[in-house]
């Protein structure tokens, strides 16, 4: 009996710890050494933060503004929690460009376990963040921000950041697995942008009125904000609230980021 004819067929070979840190270490690398992408994710957060704290300081004055840390550390909390948001989001752009120009199907061709190749895209969108958040806590610091709060109020700060950069990076690769296009930008993005500035961005939630109240009051970023500046300021507040929220968001979303890998699955 002659040998059965040798099959071309791919067989993947790479396990969820292979996929996951090829992908996070080619997206870091692609981050650290193209300027078009690193530079654009460090200015973008600090050009805010200097129009927020510098050019808007005079709002800590206001009647009712009750922020003792000042509102330099009012407004890096929310620097903080946008550029964890839309370090996920840019990280949802590599995806969309990877899967557009052929080399996304290369992991899923590769990959034993797909979910590794959305693993790796996460850490990679942490790694985007860490860098981000040491620039952006270095200019803060040399601008003279204070800081009330304890090393364990800051862990508890940046967990939420942490958090909050999951949940954009699971809501963007969703989008971008789906469509396969860098075409998706706008619909990663424009979400995400609405719901951050729908939160108490420039004063305090007590000071907000009419709409932008109610929308704000209902707003999960709220909370993850407010907490935030608790934090920062040594004044806890709605600990738990953040916490159910942070960790419920990624939970939602990696249901949708999982459905996104069995499209791209199914298209091939």
């Amino acid at each position: 009996m002659s040998p059965a004819p040798p099959t071309t067929e791919h067989r993947p070979t790479a396990g969820f710890r292979t996929v996951a840190r090829a992908v996070a270490w080619r997206s870091m690398h692609n981050f650290l050494t193209n300027k078009a992408l690193l530079i654009p994710a460090l200015i973008f957060p600090l050009f805010f933060f200097a129009s927020f704290a510098g050019g808007l300081s005079a709002v800590g004055n206001v009647p009712g503004f009750d922020f003792p840390t000042g509102y330099t550390a009012f407004q890096y909390c929310f620097v903080l929690l946008q550029s964890a948001a839309f370090g996920g989001v840019f990280t949802g752009f590599g995806i969309a460009r990877d899967f557009e120009t052929g080399f996304g199907r290369r992991y899923l061709l590769a990959a034993t376990d797909r979910r590794g190749i959305i693993a790796g895209y996460g850490l990679a969108a942490l790694g985007r963040a860490f860098v981000t958040w040491a620039v952006l806590t270095a200019v803060a610091l040399v601008g003279g921000m204070n800081i009330d709060g304890s090393g364990v109020d800051l862990i508890g700060m940046f967990t939420l950041a942490i958090l909050l950069n999951i949940t954009a990076t699971l809501w963007a690769s969703g989008v971008a697995l789906r469509i396969r296009s860098i075409q998706a930008g706008p619909l990663m993005q424009l979400p995400v942008f609405l719901i951050l500035f729908l939160a108490p961005v420039y004063v305090p939630l007590s000071l907000l009125s009419g709409w932008i109240h109610a929308v704000a009051s209902v707003n999960p970023v709220t909370a993850l904000l407010e907490a935030a500046r608790g934090f920062i300021s040594g004044d806890p507040t709605v600990i738990a609230l953040a916490f159910v929220l942070g960790i419920a968001l990624p939970i939602v979303f990696a249901l949708w980021s999982r459905g996104g890998l069995r499209r791209a699955e199914a298209a091939g």
